[in-house]
């Protein structure tokens, strides 16, 4: 049978002062395994170790022969992406049609919504059936009916399986292991994330317990030693020859019984310093996961116009036979609007759209777009090293708040995608913008963050315009739906619902 083992491995990146990891050592053989963290924590370098696209300073891992990595980023499609669509065997043929990929879309990639793309990515990966898959948030951008169909493949997959993803249900349905990644440590567990995640929250409950009776101990300890100490300081007084008449053979007789007890008094003494010492090291010795006190809060203002933007019905085209029909679109200062639809339906065309002709202020508005490129993922961060003083510290601050080490964000030489997607938020956070688009928001963005930009969106008294796949995000974000249907192949439209229907399920308008 396959394995993966680590050995007692430690990787750091060049010019990096620390260690990302030191001494991981762990295996893993056939099913799936999910690889949890924050944004920032190495999981994808961690996957790349894995696949040998990294090498380690110290230690050596053990690999099986073939190996495929499946990145997050979808700027380009994979170098054996071209043969896949080529393919004429059976299996071939079976996973294109199970994951909907076209025989062009190769040749309009460029054009591909970024959930046609990760489908063609995760399908190409799935054909050259490898020992070792690693794939890197294989449900970005997918709608319902997507996710389960790349769920569905995922899970015939025979092989060693290590996954990224924020996607709980995902994480449960697929994987038996979990690899938590909390530099400079990794940790396996059994069990997909629910699972972990209760036995993790045992544990740090457990080390809490025993990190509060240490503490209580110590300092019973500590305050009979001080008992003790007084004790030692009458015995000292009374042993005390200075001041006793030479004559007064009663008072010498008694120092000298003093001397005696006093060494009694000093074993006393002795013992309790030594326990105190020792109930010390325990307690420093019981590690306890700190409850970091996270979140955000987008300042903003409900705008003062009667209408943050009208735009007139039109049609915009979705590729050489297809077009998106709309009608007048507006948006009032303190709307809360979900764009649904499903892949390729031409949500991130609207918005393109909809950001060439609203008129406002820069500062007035926040977009931030589904997916950022590796050269605008650096443009972004060399932009905020650029940064001094109190703006640097108000940046950082943010991103600390969202969950992210910013010194370690600094030194990186290419932030992950969830990791840019705070550096966006926090260089904007400082303004007071009457309006919020974002694109797919809970894209890249570990479970903790999305609960902190969630609670965030709740409080802000703005427009929010969000696009997304997450049912359960945009219940609780939105009241208006903007439902983008595709009744055919040529034909998609836009039907504006006042309120949400909780009932609806998001995959109802599917591509026929």
């Amino acid at each position: 049978m396959a394995s993966l083992i680590f050995r007692e491995l430690s990787f750091s990146y060049p010019g990096s002062p620390v260690d990302l990891f030191q001494s991981i050592d762990f295996g893993v053989s056939e099913g799936w395994v999910g690889v949890m963290g924050s944004n920032g924590a190495g999981k994808t370098t961690l996957l790349q170790l894995a696949c040998g696209l990294l090498s380690p300073q110290e230690g050596r891992i053990h690999r099986p022969a073939g190996i495929v990595y499946c990145p997050q980023r979808t700027d380009e499609p994979m170098l054996e992406f071209a043969d896949f669509l080529a393919a004429t065997d059976g299996e071939a043929y079976r996973i294109r049609g199970e994951l909907g990929v076209e025989d062009d879309y190769l040749g309009r990639w460029h054009t591909l919504s970024h959930g046609e793309r990760k489908r063609s990515q995760i399908a190409t990966c799935l054909y050259l059936a490898p020992d070792l898959l690693a794939v890197d948030e294989p449900t970005n951008h997918l709608d319902t009916e997507a996710r389960l169909k790349v769920q569905e493949a995922l899970r015939r997959f025979r092989g060693i399986g290590l996954l990224v993803s924020h996607d709980r249900t995902l994480l449960d349905t697929l994987c038996a292991h979990s690899l938590f990644v909390s530099p400079p440590s990794v940790v396996l567990r059994s069990g997909g994330y629910t699972t972990a995640m209760k036995e993790l929250d045992q544990e740090a409950e457990r080390s809490r317990e025993a990190r509060t009776a240490a503490r209580k101990e110590r300092r019973r300890l500590e305050h009979e030693a001080v008992v003790r100490r007084e004790h030692l300081r009458k015995a000292e007084k009374k042993k005390s020859l200075r001041g006793v008449n030479p004559r007064d053979n009663d008072a010498r007789a008694k120092a000298r019984t003093a001397r005696v007890a006093d060494s009694g008094v000093r074993k006393r003494v002795r013992q309790i310093d030594g326990r105190v010492r020792r109930v010390k090291e325990s307690e420093r010795s019981i590690d306890v996961t700190a409850r970091r006190s996270l979140g955000i809060g987008i300042h903003g203002r409900a705008s003062n116009r009667n209408t943050l933007f009208m735009i007139s019905a039109g049609s915009l085209p979705l590729g050489e036979h297809r077009a998106l029909r709309f009608p007048d679109l507006l948006m009032q200062p303190r709307d809360r609007i979900a764009l649904t639809g499903p892949n390729g339906a031409g949500k991130s065309t609207l918005l393109r759209h909809l950001e060439a002709q609203i008129s406002m202020p820069e500062n007035d508005v926040v977009w931030i777009p589904q997916e950022t490129s590796a050269l605008d993922s650096a443009k972004t961060l060399q932009q905020v090293r650029t940064l001094a003083g109190q703006e640097l510290g108000d940046v950082m601050k943010w991103v600390s708040l969202l969950g992210s080490d910013p010194g370690q964000l600094l030194d990186s030489e290419l932030p992950s995608p969830g990791e840019i997607r705070k550096l966006m938020l926090a260089l904007r956070l400082e303004d007071t913008p009457s309006l919020v688009v974002m694109d797919e928001p809970t894209n890249h963005m570990d479970l903790l963050s999305i609960e902190c930009l969630e609670s965030a969106l709740q409080e802000y008294p703005g427009g929010l315009l969000l696009v997304s796949h997450d049912q359960t995000f945009l219940s609780r974000l939105t009241t208006i739906r903007w439902a983008i249907e595709c009744l055919d192949t040529n034909d998609c439209r836009l039907i504006i619902h006042s309120h949400w229907d909780l009932n609806m399920n998001l995959s109802q308008a599917v591509a026929h």
